[in-house]
């Protein structure tokens, strides 16, 4: 089938099977390689990318499930996603890392639809994320100083 997406603000059309799962569309066809699948069963939230600025989960999403739309990974510009980042390494919010790039969609997901989130919503907000190193409290630590930053 015929896709196009927008990812990162890059254009892309590509032939690609009915059953293709976006994460893999983003991996394999745009050589985007910071979306990271580890379950490929929607339950640990470290294939999270923004489309059309909604989270979701891209080892579920069918790739031609998103044609038009626009797609933003972790390797994309942006302003917020940069406050994320630099956050994440001022409160070490990561260990192996692996987890991080979902991590970071999610809570810009979170950010924009609510910039003063409580301590309680960015947990309730980022518990689609898993993180096998455990660093939960330094996530929502970045979480909140992103936020804050933005204030």
């Amino acid at each position: 089938m015929q896709l196009r997406l927008t990812i990162n603000d890059q254009r892309h059309e590509l032939e690609v099977e009915p059953h293709r799962p976006l994460a893999d569309v983003i991996r394999t066809d745009a050589a985007l390689t910071g979306t990271k699948v580890a379950c490929g069963e929607g339950t640990c939230g470290s294939c999270t990318v923004l489309v059309d600025g909604r989270a979701v989960l891209s080892c579920l999403t069918l790739a031609v499930a998103c044609d038009g739309a626009d797609v933003r990974t972790v390797e994309g510009e942006d302003e917020l996603l940069g406050r994320l980042q630099a956050a994440f390494t001022a409160e070490d919010a990561f260990q192996c890392g692996f987890c991080t790039p979902g991590q970071l969609l999610s809570a810009v997901a979170l950010l924009r639809a609510n910039p003063r989130p409580s301590s309680a919503e960015i947990r309730a907000g980022m518990s689609g994320n898993l993180c096998r190193c455990g660093a939960y409290p330094a996530i929502e630590r970045a979480v909140a100083r992103a936020a804050g930053e933005a204030r």
